[in-house]
């Protein structure tokens, strides 16, 4: 029986406000332990929490770019549970009234083809604290995160593939990232996602059991742990048996899922209108206001970029994936007025030093009016192609602008009309066997005598130049 994998996923996002969701502390990863806390975020008998007018402002700006509808009133809940690094012993959260619902992504797959994902709601809540487990002291905790405002956006069950998981997390992040609401830094926790899995023969309607992956820490740990849950669900149902509904978590190191326990019966966390807050009420005048304030999305800057630009789809579709990448374009395109061209470096040399030393556009090395001078030599022919790549590595390691380095190394183009035919001809003169046999009937020896060219000037010899010099002197190849 072949089966059909259904995963839903729940994404936690950090959000970037300057304090944290219910009191004055400001949050910083990697701070001294416990010393980003008040007694609002400690849950400290007595205080009152007060709600972080940009953290909703963040959430519904979420909501907008996902196509969720905003509800006007919604309401904070207490989510109870006991754990050590939760000091009040529950959890202010939304649960039967989010601020955000109904809305919906579209993927762009690898094979082509469009997918829409649904999203069942977004929701503001506050973050825990951290348990750090330690052989030597046993579990220390750190409250620095308590109370550090989340958005979490819980999809539907629409997923099919861990590939389509894999899209599905690449755009979310894209959407926070152009909002500017969040860092999206998995490894710092700014960006956590748990997921649920099922299998069900195909053709049917029914979803199977489910169960719940936790720990994953990478897009490609996601990828790789739902693809190892739906391989094992899938021998333990041919064989016969059945799936329990558990709670697994990812080992990155070992590339297996643990179990971590098993959910006999739903978890009761006894959900109840939180009573030190008011509804939180978003007028439809704060809702339009933060409408207006949303940046150009990936989607639409996409669009304008294939139109305006007239570079091809998937450059586009590349070039816009980080808000920084296509910012970083558009610098470098109002400087010399040649998108394609600009486009085509991006694509081909810039990607490949920002993948090759694993860094964002921000590091790179060379700013957009550097790179721009180089563009200009390419432009106007003071460089050949190979020339060019030459000095961009070499503005890559230094401080130097193009023009600088095409001074030192004595790259300029050779263009001389006069020059280029003595080298020509003394190309011809030093290979007659080459010569007598392009004349014999052999025309393809016209790049060697092209080479040949090339290697004297070292390079630098205008191309179209050099062949139509080269059309002239070797004559028709009979």
């Amino acid at each position: 029986m072949q089966f059909e994998p259904v995963i839903g996923l729940e994404v936690h996002a950090q959000l970037a406000a300057d304090t944290k969701l219910f009191c004055g502390c400001h949050y910083e990863y990697g701070g001294e332990p416990n010393s980003q806390t008040c007694p609002v975020c400690l849950g400290m008998p007595g205080v009152l929490p007060v709600l972080n007018r940009r953290a909703v402002e963040y959430a519904v700006k979420m909501g907008l770019a996902t196509n969720c509808t905003i509800r006007p009133f919604s309401r904070f809940a207490r989510k109870n549970y006991f754990y050590p690094d939760l000091p009040k012993g529950y959890q202010i959260s939304q649960y039967d009234e989010p601020l955000c619902y109904a809305g919906s992504i579209t993927l762009a797959l690898e094979d082509g083809t469009q997918k829409s994902v649904g999203i069942t709601r977004i929701h503001l809540e506050e973050d825990a604290g951290k348990s750090i487990h330690t052989e030597r002291e046993g579990t220390l905790v750190d409250f620095n995160r308590c109370g550090v405002p989340l958005i979490e956006i819980v999809s539907e069950p629409d997923i099919r593939s861990p590939e389509e998981a894999r899209a599905y997390l690449n755009k979310l992040k894209q959407i926070l990232e152009y909002l500017e609401i969040s860092d999206c830094n998995m490894e710092k926790g700014s960006l956590r996602c748990d997921a649920n899995i099922s299998l069900r023969p195909v053709g049917e309607e029914p979803f199977g059991v489910k169960t719940e992956m936790k720990n994953m820490n990478s897009f490609r740990g996601v990828e790789r742990a739902l693809q190892f849950e739906i391989n094992r669900q899938t021998e333990v149902l041919q064989s016969g048996g059945t799936i329990t509904q558990d709670t697994l978590l990812w080992n990155e190191t070992e590339n297996r899922a643990e179990r971590m326990r098993t959910k006999e019966e739903a978890e009761d966390y006894r959900y109840f209108p939180e009573p030190d807050l008011l509804p939180l009420e978003v007028s439809e005048q704060w809702r339009e206001q933060i409408r207006e304030s949303l940046p150009e999305l990936p989607h639409s800057k996409q669009k304008r970029f294939i139109e305006q630009y007239q570079i091809r789809e998937y450059d586009a579709e590349v070039i816009t994936s980080a808000k920084a990448l296509s910012q970083y374009y558009e610098d470098v395109v109002q400087q010399i007025g040649n998108p394609r061209l600009a486009a085509n470096w991006i694509m081909g040399e810039v990607l490949r030093v920002l993948k090759e030393q694993d860094m964002t556009i921000q590091e790179f090395p060379i700013n957009p009016d550097r790179f721009s001078g180089l563009l200009k030599r390419v432009e106007d022919k003071t460089v050949t192609q190979n020339a060019a790549k030459q000095v961009f590595f070499a503005m890559v390691d230094g401080p130097k602008t193009a023009d600088e380095i095409i001074e030192d190394q004595g790259l300029k183009q050779v263009t001389d009309t006069a020059r280029l035919e003595s080298i020509v001809e003394k190309v011809i003169k030093d290979n007659p066997e080459e010569y007598e046999k392009y004349k014999s009937g052999n025309p393809q020896l016209s790049k060697f005598f092209m080479g040949q060219v090339m290697r004297e000037t070292r390079g630098k010899a205008n191309p179209r130049k050099v062949n139509a010099i080269l059309d002239e002197k070797l004559g028709p190849a009979e």
